[in-house]
């Protein structure tokens, strides 16, 4: 996997190439600037107009260095900047002289129309970069870019150099004032350098920083031993069946709800199943009995009426894993969870299950254990977690903001399990710390997973893999995976019913 660094990682490993004499301040922005150069070349290979603005930091030094080649080139450039040449760092101002000599720089905010204006070109965003702490404000919002918000500039491309401005780049929240105002650049392209950033993948990230690409500037590949991780696809040799009989493979427990309620666990047992679980069986109350029945045919179906009778069928040592929660109904979920948390089997808590709990999570907490996965979406980890919520929900003033990792950290060390909290930036944490992301935009977004079920299939698929032996952390990861490519191999139309049938599309792929 990928590490994903947040700004005070990114800056410890350019102090140590640094210090260690690999490498110069002033080459590493030199190398940051043709990279982003490079990029526009690629993406944009009409255009010869650039607009650059420049902040009042080493993020506008690589501005500069932009202006510099792009004129080199050929291109027509301004230059505008934030602050006072001999403000500027050691390298940057380095750099500002080095502009000075081939064209002009403009003061920011803007007091005037830009010289150019009208037609098309790249307006770069040089501004601030990762280590922002506070929000742009409404000075810089009308005077650096709400002049660019014009029809004027309609036709322009843009691009952000580490990071679009007024996004933090450890939270991908934009930074605001106390009541949540906060204007930030929106890019076309974000150019980033040696590792992508938390920000450029979690919750507004994606929608402001358009395409991010990665350009090497020749730092160390050692990465920081608490960076948070991009996941990608599971190995084969994890998931895929080779050998041994069915219960060599696992067999996992579905606990039902009642009659009309069944669908959602129906829907789970298929994944589970579908992911190569050996056996899979469901366990319902008498009244769902025959409507499971009517559906079921390589999973098997169990009657389970209460406490007692999920206490019972848990003697078979051979049920290693359970999922409780799809369609489970909130008073059977209070009391069969307690039941099933206290087998010390690996147990996928879903939906029900964790609302059942909302009103007294300790009560939740003190039956968890290691084997455990919480799988809440964003309203059901609010009920377990509400002051974590209330720190994700409130503004960001101050960088680097309160994150999705943040909460999901925390929460999954005061569980004392693995967490998975559900969107299109699902972030997975064990309660060591460590942290996957799982990133849905992009190529990768798939907005038709949206739907009804689609939770109670990777519940699903997260318990087979459990089943089948592998690490809570290991099964949530590449059940988020798997979930994702399953919906983007079967495209748009999607129900949930569609997912576990694909799954053997995906496997084929890996």
């Amino acid at each position: 996997m990928t590490a994903l660094l947040t700004s005070a990682q990114m800056g410890a490993a350019e102090r140590a190439a640094m210090d260690a004499g690999a490498v110069t301040g002033a080459a590493l922005m030199e190398r940051a600037g043709q990279g982003v150069v490079d990029a526009m070349a690629r993406h944009w290979p009409e255009e010869m107009r650039a607009i650059v603005l420049c902040g009042p930091g080493n993020n506008g030094g690589d501005g500069l260095v932009i202006a510099r080649l792009l004129a080199d080139r050929g291109w027509e450039v301004e230059v505008f900047l934030l602050g006072a040449p001999d403000r500027l760092p050691p390298d940057a101002a380095r750099n500002h002289a080095r502009w000075a000599a081939m064209g002009a720089v403009t003061p920011l905010p803007i007091r005037a129309r830009p010289r150019l204006h009208g037609g098309r070109g790249v307006i770069v965003d040089a501004l601030f970069g990762t280590g922002l702490s506070r929000g742009l404000g409404p000075d810089l919002a009308q005077g650096v870019l709400m002049p660019f918000d014009r029809s004027d500039f309609f036709d322009w491309h843009r691009v952000a150099v580490d990071i679009p401005s007024g996004l933090c780049a450890d939270s991908g929240r934009v930074l605001t004032d106390a009541a949540g105002r906060g204007p930030a650049f929106r890019a076309d392209l974000t150019v980033t350098f040696h590792r992508a950033k938390p920000g450029h993948v979690l919750a507004f990230g994606p929608d402001l920083c358009g395409r991010v690409e990665l350009c090497d500037i020749g730092l160390q590949a050692d990465d920081a031993p608490d960076a948070v991780w991009l996941a990608e696809a599971p190995a084969l040799s994890d998931i895929g069946k080779h050998a041994g009989h069915k219960y060599d493979h696992g067999h996992a427990l579905i606990l039902s709800g009642g009659r009309g309620r069944s669908g959602a666990a129906r829907l789970a047992a298929r994944a589970a199943l579908r992911i190569g679980a050996g056996l899979v069986t469901v366990a319902a109350p008498d009244d769902a009995m025959a409507e499971c029945a009517a559906h079921l045919t390589a999973i098997m179906l169990r009657e389970v009426g209460d406490a007692a009778g999920l206490a019972a069928m848990l003697q078979d040592g051979r049920l290693n894993a359970v999922c409780l929660g799809p369609g489970l109904g909130i008073a059977r979920a209070r009391a069969l969870v307690p039941v099933a948390l206290a087998s010390g089997r690996g147990v996928v808590l879903d939906a029900d299950a964790l609302t059942a709990f909302a009103d007294a999570p300790e009560v939740l907490f003190k039956g968890l254990h290691p084997e455990v996965i919480l799988t809440p979406h964003d309203g059901e980890f609010a009920r377990l977690f509400p002051d974590l919520a209330a720190r994700l929900g409130g503004p960001a003033v101050t960088g680097p903001a309160f994150s999705r990792v943040d909460g999901v950290r925390a929460a999954a060390e005061r569980a004392g399990c693995t967490v998975l909290l559900k969107g299109r930036d699902t972030v997975i944490a064990a309660p060591s710390g460590t942290c996957v992301v799982h990133d849905a935009t992009g190529a990768r977004a798939a907005p038709w997973l949206a739907t009804a079920g689609s939770g109670d299939v990777l519940a699903g698929i997260i318990t087979g893999l459990l089943a089948r032996g592998l690490p809570p952390m290991g099964a949530a990861q590449a059940a988020a995976w798997l979930h994702l490519q399953a919906a983007l191999t079967f495209g748009p139309g999607l129900i949930a019913e569609d997912l576990p049938e694909a799954l053997p599309t995906v496997l084929r792929a890996l």
